[in-house]
């Protein structure tokens, strides 16, 4: 690739090194490349469910072994925010272990009495009241946060509504619309830029959507790689308004670039 070395390598997780559970063909070579090149690398996901340890446990079973210290979801990002924005706060919380472990990490309390946030995340069993819950303290003066914009999520029997979805839910009740912190917002790539002490001009950034991973890569000024495995296909490119720096089949057709054979 043009310009500076690259340094540091950002990926995507879902649609670049696995379909659910199962591997891409290519990742763990791709990743094994990384860890012997010792250049630095995070897995990135906007799914806020899970922890990185879980997310860890599950890479493992596809033979894939990532460090739970070089994977970073929309949860730690929004941790990582909150804990800027206001330290010590409050929030009433509608998600999973994977958001709710970040923020007890940041040191917030988790409170339905007059909270400072609203923080919606991912989860398979939203709640009819949870959800009534964080209308009514939206309405009372609760910050709106998400984790991600994602509306819909893959299944093994179809597609389930996700955070975007339950978030124009709560904003069409209360008029209020939240501030999403995963992708496509650069804030995430740069949150994680910041995590490995990495510069964005010798980062790479390696994603399925055009979307999401690729403009928030664009927009926080790293080059980009787009994969064809997983969300955008091919002929979808051109009809958008920005490109990525490359376009492969595939992450393991970007293994050459990492062992800079190309």
């Amino acid at each position: 690739m043009s310009m500076r070395a690259v340094e540091t390598w950002l990926t995507d997780m879902d649609g670049v090194l696995v379909h659910e559970d199962v591997p891409i063909p290519g990742a763990k070579d791709f990743l094994d490349a990384l860890k012997e090149s010792g250049l630095q690398f995070m897995v990135l996901t906007n799914n806020s469910i899970f922890t990185p340890r879980d997310l860890r446990a599950r890479l493992l079973r596809g033979g894939i072994d990532v460090p739970e210290e070089a994977i970073w979801t929309s949860a730690l990002a929004t941790a990582q925010f909150l804990h800027e924005q206001r330290p010590g706060g409050t929030a009433y919380v509608v998600g999973e272990a994977g958001l709710t472990t970040a923020l007890h990490d940041i040191g917030y309390v988790m409170t339905d009495r007059d909270p400072d946030y609203v923080v919606l995340g991912e989860t398979r069993t939203y709640s009819f009241e949870a959800i009534t819950r964080a209308i009514r303290l939206i309405d009372a003066g609760a910050r709106f946060i998400a984790t991600n914009p994602d509306p819909s999520g893959p299944s093994q029997h179809g597609k389930l509504p996700a955070t975007g979805s339950v978030a124009a839910l709560i904003s069409t009740a209360t008029g209020r619309s939240p501030y999403f912190v995963g992708k496509p917002n650069p804030l995430m790539m740069r949150s994680a830029l910041n995590k490995l002490n990495a510069h964005s001009e010798t980062t790479v950034m390696i994603g399925d959507r055009m979307d999401t991973d690729i403009i928030s890569g664009l927009e926080a000024g790293l080059r980009t790689i787009l994969v064809t495995t997983g969300s955008t296909a091919p002929e979808q490119v051109e009809t958008f308004p920005y490109r990525p720096t490359r376009v492969f089949d595939s992450v393991a057709d970007v293994l050459e670039l990492v062992r800079g054979t190309v």
